[in-house]
Formats: C-alpha cells, structure tokens, sequence
C-alpha cells in the first residue's frame, strides 16, 4: 500500500506529546504495513525506549537517532551540534527522496531550527522537494513561521500542568 496524498504536519508547542504523537501516527501506519524513518535530533543519549520498539518493529519502523549525548546550548550552541545537526537533516533529505518510505518524521528538527542550529531555509527546502506520496511530520518547539505557514496540518501542544514542575524526573517507559 501506498499513500495517494502525502502531506507535511507539524506538532509544535511547549507542552509534552510532541514526539509521542509523531510515534502513534508511526505506529498507526506501521499497522497498515507502511514504512516510517524517525530522524530524531539533538538525541544522541539514550537508548530510549522508542528505539527498542523499532527494532520490534523493523523493518516497517527505522528510528535513526542523531546529535552527541547532553543539551544543546541554546545561548550559544556548539559548531559540532551545528555539524551534526546538517549532517541529520542531509540524512533526512536522503531517506525522504529514497523511495523507501512513505512516512519520515524529523523529530525536534524545529528546536534545532529554533536553537540556529540548522538555517529555517534548508528546511523550507527539504519540504518544498518532500515527494507527492510521502506524508512528512516536523516536531520539536518553537516552529518557525515559515515552516507553520509551509505545513498543510500544525498542533499545538500547550502545557497546563506539568509533573516535573512538581520534583518528578524522567522516567524509564514514560519520557524515555
């Protein structure tokens, strides 16, 4: 099977979800036996659990995860997370025009668009050559409004309340 219309989505906000939904669009395709590519960046930690779940799921969900281990500086980001940030989204381009795919999520490139790690004109550029069939989902906060009005769907997640304001840390099947 094969999409007849692929569109671009952006789920974008500060409130949590936005990975988690790009994850259950993934694996709603993947139960039509559509094949999805994650590119996550700025995630060079892990493993998270997403990851072991792909490789459940291969070979109709890849997770390619990017970037060095840590936070990125956002005041003044490394020229290696620069680097490693254009060498993900050539990455991107590649697996969005192999054919192979019918769905590829770029999760959080729109931090790292955000953050100047990656110039918002590249990738305006790689939306505007996204293949007919090919359903294309950009996550991460602050995304541009280039890239919000060059989408065909944009969510915002808001955050009304949030455990980790209140001590709870990252936890193990849940955030990771």
């Amino acid at each position: 099977m094969k999409l007849e219309q692929g569109l671009i989505q952006v789920y974008t906000g500060n409130g949590k979800g936005k990975t988690t939904a790009s994850l259950g669009l993934a694996f709603r395709a993947v139960g039509r036996e559509l094949k999805v590519c994650m590119i996550q960046f700025m995630k060079g930690g892990g493993p998270y659990g997403e990851q072991m779940a792909a490789e459940k799921l291969a070979p109709y969900l890849t997770i390619i995860q990017t970037g060095r281990p840590g936070w990125v500086n956002k005041e003044n980001p490394a020229q290696e997370d620069k680097d490693l940030a254009a060498e993900a989204l050539k990455l991107a381009k590649g697996k969005l025009q192999s054919g192979e795919y019918d769905l590829v999520i770029l999760d959080e490139v729109n931090g790292a668009v955000s953050m100047g790690l990656l110039p918002v004109e590249d990738l305006l550029e790689l939306m505007a050559g996204k293949p007919a069939q090919v359903e294309l989902v950009l996550t991460g906060r602050n995304a541009h409004e280039k890239v919000i009005e060059a989408a065909d769907l944009v969510t915002e997640m808001r955050e009304v309340k949030h455990y980790y304001k209140a001590g709870v840390k990252s936890r193990t099947g849940i955030e990771m």
